[in-house]
């Protein structure tokens, strides 16, 4: 496997766990690969983007589908802060997913989606743009901030 190629999948995989309630550092493992040239920016921002959004994806689906699990004892979000939760979703709607990047409630967010049933796909393009427009952002100012 190339030094390419290893950059790509550890981008892919950080960006991914990163976006799920694991924690995890995605723009650091980007901005490092890309102020050592270890692959193409473009590439770099792309495999960013659809891991993290791929692991939002994640989120999604476990607040679509285990919340038939809330009755049970071991269930780790009391049926308020579900309610609450949903309700300040309704009130800021679907454009909200478009700050599903943010480091605080981001993940959050991506979870009472699910739990709130968005459609997948209006979920997957809100929710890449907003990766998208996140990396584009710290790789300019990676690329860029040098030259200033």
């Amino acid at each position: 496997m190339t030094s390419e190629l290893l950059t790509l999948v550890a981008t892919f995989w950080s960006a991914l766990l990163a976006a799920t309630l694991l924690p995890g550092a995605s723009e650091i493992v980007l901005v490092t690969a890309l102020a050592a040239g270890e692959a193409g920016p473009f590439w770099l921002v792309a495999v960013a983007t659809v891991g993290n959004t791929l692991g939002s994806l994640i989120n999604w689906a476990c607040g679509r589908f285990l919340m038939h699990f809330q009755d049970r004892r071991w269930f780790p979000v009391a049926p308020h802060h579900i309610e609450r939760f949903s309700a300040l979703f309704h009130r800021y709607g679907v454009w909200s997913l478009l700050f599903s990047w943010a480091p605080i409630g981001g993940d959050a967010l991506t979870v009472i989606a699910g739990i709130v049933r968005v459609n997948v796909w209006t979920f997957i393009v809100l929710v890449g743009i907003g990766k998208l427009a996140r990396y584009v952002v710290l790789a300019a100012g990676t690329l860029y901030w040098p030259s200033l």
